[in-house]
């Protein structure tokens, strides 16, 4: 009977060892991703502090080892384009790893609230493709912003020239310009542009607009407020890579906020940055290559 009432004890005692460890490991990994959390505040922070042209002063990063963050990693990137090259060498390009998106649609909440866009209005979309047949099934998430094509197809069928490729390959619309006329959501063969028909988000709730509707948006750095009888209402609009942000040294909107670090951005002719890296592994693609259009944004497979 003694001996039984110790063997239980001696498992007992293993069973609490096996928890105590387990709860641990449990602790650690809630609080790893706040730590982490901190210091890309931090680092955020730090590029809010404008100086000289616009441009915030790079804060202090960690020498590029191979565990750097991804997200330093691409700051530096971004601000080197910046500081050291004219704006005509530049290309930005955009790579989006399909095996690490996870469906969120942080990124697409993201975009509308940077960018204060309408209901009807999207930047980026998350497409869902579904593959195989019941029961072997299989979900894949297609984040979809403007590719900022090499040769953009909505630019020469533009009869107003409202539309244009910037120097560092980014395709821009003046609104003032825009006649709403939609001859490039025609042409754009990835259904990256949408109109703005005027809606407000309170007009289906039978109210005034909100004050949240009202704030102005970053966009083109023009901070337009929204009315019924202005520009960008009746006009195209599309994904400009948060622009604004861009040129204040800071990364756009969805890639600081896609939970699965899935997105990434840089200077594509940096041979240095990381979106280059990723730009020129086999497993990279782009969509619809047989047009001609060169896409400026990768998908990893």
């Amino acid at each position: 009977m003694v001996q039984e009432i110790q063997t239980r004890i001696r498992a007992l005692a293993t069973r609490r060892t096996f928890l105590a460890r387990f709860a641990s490991g449990i602790f650690a990994s809630l609080i790893a991703p706040a730590v982490a959390s901190g210091v890309l505040d931090q680092v955020e922070a730090a590029s809010q502090e404008h100086a000289g042209a616009d441009l915030a002063p790079m804060p202090e990063l960690p020498e590029g080892l191979n565990g750097q963050h991804p997200i330093e990693r691409m700051i530096e990137d971004l601000r080197r384009a910046l500081q050291q090259k004219p704006v005509d060498q530049r290309r930005w390009a955009m790579v989006i790893d399909l095996r690490k998106c996870v469906g969120c649609y942080a990124c697409t909440v993201a975009c509308v609230a940077e960018n204060k866009l309408p209901p009807g209005i999207a930047y980026r979309p998350v497409i869902t493709e579904t593959r195989g047949t019941y029961p072997n099934v299989s979900r894949r998430f297609i984040p979809r912003p403007c590719m900022q094509c090499e040769n953009p197809p909505c630019v020469p069928v533009c009869p107003v020239q409202a539309t244009w490729k910037r120097p560092d390959g980014i395709v821009v619309i003046n609104y003032d310009q825009c006649i709403g006329c939609r001859y490039c959501i025609t042409a754009c063969p990835y259904a990256a542009r949408s109109f703005d028909s005027g809606y407000f988000y309170s007009d289906f709730e039978g109210g005034s607009p909100q004050p949240y509707e009202l704030l102005p948006s970053p966009e083109y750095g023009e901070g337009r407020v929204r009315r019924r009888d202005a520009s960008p209402v009746g006009n195209v609009r599309k994904c400009h890579f948060c622009l604004h942000r861009i040129e204040r040294g800071e990364l756009p909107a969805c890639v600081l906020s896609c939970m699965g670090r899935a997105t990434y951005f840089g200077d594509l002719h940096d041979p240095q940055s990381l979106v280059s890296e990723l730009a020129s592994r086999p497993n990279a693609i782009r969509l619809k290559e047989e047009m001609g259009t060169e896409p400026k944004v990768f998908y990893l497979v």
